[in-house]
């Protein structure tokens, strides 16, 4: 991995198909702003031995020079999309073989954050694509992973983003980093604490809401003297947590939220809401494991 002066890069996984460009282009915007150098993965699954023919060579290893030579193409003209945007930023090119998840998972260990494209399917294709290489890395990877909608994305002036509170570490780490993307691109910070009612009810509504008021005071309190130059609108909404978020976020230019959580964002590994969000937002998706993971 290439570092320049002792600064850890931003790893953007590549898509194989030059088409795809969303999660590049964001990668690249964002080692701009923050003058970190960028580091381009392409991952390529090792082929099958296969039998071999008297006198030749096995066709795996034709294949894997094939692979090999249409990856570092890939990586050729990945590079030179983004010297052509960005000159002065530091770029620089790893072809791996292996599983996505696996290979992106060991780039993170030294890695300010690493982005990955994303692109709505079925619940059951998504299991093998880019959910299959999200979700395992976003689990385990210690850095924010972020994730990259191809569809067309429409935002709003004035730019905002938006951020999920629930009280937690992860939540609070994650408000950490919505407040330096806001102030990186002069936005509007929006941080939501959602609150879901229990099946059975609560005894006094208005006491629960109270108590998620003071959570969210709590978790953004002193933020703002780091970041006066973010205006802040903090509120708490009834509701279920990953379609009040992918609602919020319709025209944001990203949400930020925790790995995990708890209350509200109780859920499984990643934490259902989490994973609700990287299905269901149609803007950026950064997940903010908690610094002590």
């Amino acid at each position: 991995m290439t570092h320049v002066q002792g600064r850890s890069p931003i790893v953007v996984g590549l898509d194989p198909d030059p088409g795809r460009r969303a999660a590049l282009a964001w990668a690249a915007d964002e080692a701009d702003r923050r003058r970190l150098p960028l580091l381009l993965v392409l991952t390529q699954n090792v082929p099958t031995p296969g039998y071999r023919p008297t006198g030749g060579r096995p066709s795996w290893e034709e294949w894997t020079e094939a692979l090999h030579a249409t990856g570092d193409s890939v990586l050729k003209d990945a590079v030179a999309f983004v010297e052509s945007r960005y000159p002065q930023t530091p770029v620089s090119g790893l072809l791996a073989e292996g599983h996505p998840a696996w290979v992106l998972r060991e780039q993170a260990q030294n890695a300010t954050m690493v982005v990955l494209g994303s692109w709505h399917l079925s619940p059951l294709r998504e299991l093998f694509t880019s959910a299959a290489v999200a979700l395992p890395l976003i689990a385990h990877a210690p850095c924010p992973v972020v994730t990259i909608p191809e569809s067309e994305h429409i935002t709003q002036e004035p730019p905002y983003f938006v951020v999920g509170v629930d009280g937690s570490p992860h939540s609070a780490a994650a408000v950490d980093l919505a407040f330096e993307e806001a102030a990186l691109r002069g936005a509007v910070l929006r941080a939501l604490y959602v609150w879901h009612p229990p099946l059975l009810g609560v005894l006094d509504e208005n006491a629960a809401v109270q108590e998620c008021r003071r959570l969210l005071s709590e978790t953004v309190a002193g933020r703002t003297a780091a970041h006066p130059e973010v205006e802040l609108h903090h509120e708490v909404v009834t509701g279920h947590p990953v379609q009040v978020l992918a609602t919020a976020t319709e025209h944001a230019l990203g949400l930020v939220v925790g790995t995990r959580g708890h209350g509200g964002f109780t859920g499984m590994l990643l934490g259902s809401v989490s994973q609700g969000v990287l299905h269901h937002a149609h803007c950026p998706v950064i997940t903010v494991p908690h610094t002590d993971q």
